[in-house]
């Protein structure tokens, strides 16, 4: 059942579903997430189970404030301080030791926890509903929501509503906030190691954590290198985001040059519809019919606000192949980048 998220009977019907053990579906900045009560385990192991997701691959828990992360959090640096109050609320997770008893189930067996204050307001109603005591004073308030994206593990992230009731066959309260305005996932820096490390790309670039911290932000391998295991977050698998169809990455010049190849070529026998799409920002000419092309945006703000939506798009039309054009090198476009080279991975699909 999908409710506007704009109403206030929406945000009641899904702060009693959280308080009562439920899953929701959760519209947020960045993608649609499938949440629990992050300090109900029975709740968030429906989680785990509704996504086919492995038990010991943690999820990011969300909160309404930097005051409500001290319930999860045993200690918070100065530069992670800094960080809550420069992109909070945002699209930015700060990985930060975990509170001995809190969030068992959602860390996936680690002491560390993944925190993120989202900016979506329906997010934010929620979330501040869930903290009031205001439907039966002698619940607990739930301090912090569990919320991965809402499809199953390893796929493409839902950016509507729509796609969430798409993933999910069960009867499954959805709450919709529009289409996702960020459309990838948070960045995550992980703030354990005594200097920020970049996990995970996203809308908060690597430059900009840096001028913040006034610190160098680490890559994994530095991280590794200087301070022993890689940490485990969220999105950060070989692959990941995922479509049903193979995805390729190529330079405009080789995709004309296949394109070339087929020609005007027709309909094989038993096909009802294009075998092969492509997204790039280059304009490529193609007169055979089993080639769906999409324009990529030059902007890549406007590609990450469309790319799961375009990937889902091209899974619905059936192709088999998706065909995209590599983005640019440029620092503005590593979150794109990395949600494609994993969607491409030879492990995907």
């Amino acid at each position: 059942m999908i409710l506007d998220g704009r109403t206030d009977e929406a945000i009641a019907a899904g702060a009693q579903c959280i308080r009562s053990g439920g899953l929701l579906g959760l519209p947020t900045e960045t993608v649609y997430g499938l949440a629990a009560d992050a300090d109900n385990d029975a709740a968030v192991g429906r989680i785990f189970a509704a996504k086919g997701r492995p038990a010991d691959h943690p999820l990011i828990v969300h909160v309404a404030d930097a005051d409500s992360a001290s319930h999860f959090a045993a200690s918070v640096p100065d530069f992670a301080r800094r960080l809550m109050q420069a992109f909070w609320p945002g699209p930015l997770t700060l990985i930060l030791p975990r509170r001995e008893g809190v969030a068992a189930a959602a860390v996936g067996g680690q002491n560390s926890i993944g925190l993120r204050c989202p900016s979506h307001p329906v997010a934010q109603a929620l979330l501040k509903a869930c903290s009031r005591p205001a439907y039966d004073p002698a619940q607990p308030p739930v301090w912090g929501i569990a919320a991965p994206s809402a499809n199953q593990f390893g796929r493409v992230s839902p950016t509507t509503a729509d796609h969430v009731k798409s993933e999910f066959n069960e009867e499954l309260l959805i709450l919709d906030g529009g289409a996702c305005t960020v459309g990838i996932e948070s960045t995550i820096i992980d703030c354990t190691r005594g200097a920020p490390v970049l996990l995970r790309p996203g809308a908060v670039s690597r430059e900009q954590v840096q001028t913040v911290c006034g610190m160098r932000v680490l890559s994994i391998e530095d991280a590794v290198g200087a301070r022993g295991a890689q940490p485990r977050a969220s999105g950060t698998l070989a692959s990941h985001y995922a479509p049903h169809a193979k995805v390729r990455l190529m330079d405009a010049t080789q995709m004309q040059a296949a394109l070339d190849l087929m020609g005007d070529q027709a309909l094989g026998p038993g096909l009802a519809g294009p075998t092969i799409a492509t997204y790039a920002r280059t304009a490529l000419k193609s007169c055979s019919s089993l080639v769906l092309n999409r324009r990529m945006p030059d902007d890549a703000v406007a590609t990450a606000q469309q790319l799961f939506a375009v990937l889902r798009e091209f899974d619905s039309k059936g192709v088999r192949l998706i065909w995209i054009e590599t983005p640019p090198a440029a620092p503005a476009w590593d979150g794109v980048r990395d949600r494609l080279q994993r969607a491409s991975s030879d492990d995907a699909g």
